[in-house]
């Protein structure tokens, strides 16, 4: 059965300036009623990197909560019998744990409804205790990390496949299509890197691929070719790196360099937007295992993309919005089912959510709050454009 307000079709007008960004004095608590009777102000808190190397992708992240929110506005929709006003408060967390941290309790302060973010796992996890100790549900719609889940968390909930399956996903094209019978592992020590890597590791030693080495750098380096010239001679049939897009798009042009033609796997946070650009001609070398569905495969997402850019600009789409926007409105639908915005009322519809979004139809949750029947894709890059090449279910 399809949910009130699934999937949006409607374009929307410009969204006032206040929605942004604002100031945590200037909030209403997320769930109180207004002056004028009838109308309650929900506030959602969306946290991100919009500063630094991955500036371009926590700014789309944050997009797609903006954009869900003016859309909520635009279809007035209610909670109740009561008029909603729909608010944002996005923060730049600079990708940084500690900053993360001083957001989720700004967060907690200002009583939001619900947060979606932070976008790293290393934020995600600063966050996550403080935000479950406040019964703030915590939607992760990019943060990977499979202990997230982990943790214990009653108010944790991810719209999008953990690590774990993308390193099993990835470990399975390794052997049954590339036959790779050795890969070295670079990870950028985060706990996102680390943590693909280490899933990797494993995966690839039960399939019988031999780990020749295991080096790391961090996620503000740009020069690898000290790590590269070890792993030279080692002759390893394939690199897989534990990082984000800044890093890989330099590493595999210096793999080019020290004479490296092998393939470099990596998972989500690689295979973004940016990555041509950084990348170049070296971007031949990248194999991809996304948590994510290719934005042609999914219920809505081509039209949303087109409408998301229209609003944003032909270079703001980077690969998460589409989820954060999800993630928005399946915390809007559960308000709406349980007559509540007070998530101590709506964290049961929560749970129980069998949402028809664009980025996938009957987006459920498993009992820990990980996305029911996750999906991934393994894609390649060709004339540098992505390829899928495969999607499937992964069981956990």
């Amino acid at each position: 059965m399809k949910q009130p307000f699934s999937r949006i079709r409607r374009a929307h007008a410009r969204l006032p300036g206040a929605l942004s960004g604002m100031l945590a004095a200037g909030l209403a608590a997320a769930w109180s009623p207004q002056a004028a009777a009838g109308t309650i102000t929900v506030v959602f808190g969306a946290t991100a990197g919009t500063t630094g190397p991955r500036a371009l992708v926590g700014q789309d992240f944050n997009n797609g909560v903006i954009l869900a929110v003016a859309d909520l506005n635009e279809r007035k929709v209610r909670i109740g019998n009561d008029d909603v006003v729909w608010k944002v408060m996005t923060e730049d967390d600079q990708a940084d744990p500690r900053q993360a941290a001083v957001v989720a309790q700004k967060f907690i302060d200002a009583k939001v409804a619900g947060v979606i973010g932070p976008d790293t796992s290393g934020g995600a996890y600063a966050a996550e205790r403080l935000l479950d100790a406040a019964s703030i549900p915590m939607m992760m719609a990019s943060a990977t990390d499979s202990r997230l889940g982990r943790v214990g968390s009653k108010t944790f909930f991810r719209v999008i496949s953990d690590d774990a399956l993308v390193s099993r996903a990835l470990a399975d094209y390794a052997k049954q299509d590339l036959h790779l019978g050795s890969v070295a592992l670079i990870d950028d020590r985060t706990a996102f890197g680390q943590g693909l890597a280490d899933a990797f590791a494993r995966d690839a030693a039960a399939r019988g691929i031999r780990v020749v080495a295991r080096e790391y750098t961090t996620d503000k380096a740009s020069d690898f070719s000290a790590v590269l010239t070890r792993l030279r001679s080692l002759r390893p049939e394939a690199i897989m790196f534990g990082g984000v897009v800044t890093q890989a798009g330099l590493m595999v042009r210096q793999m080019d360099r020290f004479g490296l033609d092998v393939p470099l796997l990596s998972g989500d946070a690689v295979c973004v937007a940016e990555l041509p650009k950084l990348a170049g001609e070296s971007l031949r070398h990248v194999v991809c295992g996304d948590g994510r569905l290719p934005l042609e495969r999914t219920p809505g997402g081509v039209a949303w993309k087109q409408r998301y850019e229209r609003r944003f600009g032909p270079d703001a789409f980077q690969a998460y919005s589409p989820y954060s926007y999800d993630a928005t409105m399946v915390l809007a639908q559960a308000m709406q089912r349980a007559g509540s915005a007070d998530p101590a009322r709506f964290l049961p519809a929560l749970r129980a959510t069998d949402y028809d979004g664009i980025t996938r139809e009957h987006l459920r949750f498993e009992p820990n709050g990980e996305v029911a029947d996750p999906q991934v894709t393994i894609s390649v890059y060709r004339d540098g454009v992505k390829v899928p090449l495969k999607v499937q279910t992964v069981r956990r």
